[in-house]
């Protein structure tokens, strides 16, 4: 019996995995993740997001090198003759960063300048990989809440909310939606929503 076509399997590309940790620059927060090498970096960003706690409420952008790369729809050349962002979509994790040890920077929030080091730990062969794009192996507190004002005003939020003395004390709590644990690290609510990116 011939074989046909559709008999015929080519075997399927396989994928290494990164093992990369993603550290809140200046804070103890941090993120153990294992992504695929070939997703871009837009996934990427889609992936710290979640990861993270953020809300992707603000803008963003890699930087790599000299090169910054960022969503070309949201580019709106705010560096006054700077070079525009190369396209974030267009650059895979294992072009950006090739090898163990290799570091790069994640920029989100222009104005509260939240910092991300992310720097690949390991590079696993296919067998190691898990379901999906990525998936959260680990980390330590949660992100701040958006809209803070940056390292510093997360500083004053703290001391705020646990000082039931504090002028502000109520007000801050109502802001934040009636309390926030900077302790908090939820890995399987984290992997909820890591499943459901493509």
């Amino acid at each position: 019996m011939r074989e046909t076509k559709k008999q015929r399997s080519v075997p399927a590309k396989k994928v290494r995995w990164y093992q990369v940790k993603i550290t809140l620059m200046g804070l103890p927060i941090w993120r153990r993740l294992l992504v695929r090498e070939d997703m871009s970096l837009g996934l990427l960003h889609a992936v710290i997001q979640v990861a993270m706690g953020w809300t992707n409420s603000h803008l963003h952008h890699f930087i790599i090198g000299q090169n910054r790369y960022s969503d070309p729809q949201f580019d709106g050349g705010f560096d006054f003759g700077a070079p525009p962002d190369l396209d974030e979509g267009k650059i895979t994790l294992a072009e950006a960063a090739p090898r163990v040890k290799a570091k790069f920077l994640y920029e989100y929030d222009f104005g509260d300048s939240w910092v991300h080091t992310i720097t690949v730990e390991k590079i696993l062969e296919p067998e190691a990989a898990p379901k999906g794009v990525a998936e959260c192996i680990g980390g330590e507190r949660a992100c701040p809440p958006e809209d803070c004002g940056g390292i510093g005003g997360y500083a004053d939020l703290l001391k705020i909310i646990k000082n039931p003395k504090h002028k502000e004390h109520e007000t801050m709590l109502e802001w934040l939606g009636g309390g926030f644990d900077p302790e908090a690290f939820d890995i399987e609510d984290i992997n909820k929503y890591l499943k459901k990116l493509k």
